[in-house]
Formats: structure tokens, sequence, C-alpha cells
């Protein structure tokens, strides 16, 4: 069978991993530590993927250096606090990354995470190694 790509790319959050509820209660947790309007979900969402300090520009456009340095800063306290449980793998990722490696396909994932959130959630679902490359912001 011919298979016109080699390597299948995923991005982790919101694709892979479920943890859309955790990104947009630390975008408000973080918010309101930072004395800034709470953008809605719809707004939140459409930023999951990119980089935090991008995603924050990206909802607060006028924001200034110190606001965002705050605002990172409080975003990650949130984020991790609940970072003691993974988050859930969205049904059937499991099965189909399996499928895909059983496929032949090689597998990789981008992600607008920071490096070090990245090797934690994969380490937290024993996927450290199940990747044949991974890329974080």
């Amino acid at each position: 069978m011919r298979r016109d790509y080699d390597l299948l790319i995923f991005d982790w959050d919101g694709t892979l991993a479920d943890s859309i509820g955790r990104i947009i209660l630390s975008m408000r947790t973080a918010a309101i530590e930072t004395d800034l309007e709470i953008r809605d979900d719809t707004a939140i969402k459409g930023i999951i993927g990119l980089g935090l300090p991008e995603a924050i520009r990206t909802l607060y456009p006028q924001i200034s250096g110190n606001q965002l340095i705050d605002f990172r800063q409080h975003y990650a306290d949130s984020y991790m606090a609940m970072d003691n449980v993974p988050s859930p793998l969205f049904d059937g990722v499991v099965e189909s990354m399996q499928a895909f490696r059983e496929d032949g396909y090689r597998l990789a994932v981008a992600t607008g995470k920071a490096r070090r959130g990245l090797d934690r959630v994969l380490k937290a679902n024993g996927w450290q190694d199940y990747f044949d490359s991974t890329r974080a912001a």
C-alpha cells in the first residue's frame, strides 16, 4: 500500500490530551491575578496551540511587559497546581497511536507547550519514549 506520508505530527493540548478545561481555568485565574478582563471560553480555546507569550498577547494585545511576566507566572502556577493528575487523553488516542505505529508510521508531537511541560505530560502518560520526535515552544 502506497502512503503519502511516513511521519504523523500531532499537537498535544486539545488534540491528544483533553487539557482544554485546565487551560481555560488557568487563563481565567491568571487574568484575575493580573487584574485583566476575563476572556470567554471561545476566545481562550482559540489560542490553544500557541506558545504562552503569543497566546497571552493574542488575548490581551494591550498587555504591558510586566503584566505579561506576571500573567505567565500566575498561569504556570495555576496549571501546575492541577498537574498532579495528567490531563486525560481523548477517547481512542491510545488505540489510534498504536495502530499508526503498527502500520509503520513515525510519530511526532509539535506543541506550543514549553519543553519542561511537554516532557512532564509525556512522562506522566508513560509516553516519554513513544514518539520519534518532539518539538516544544
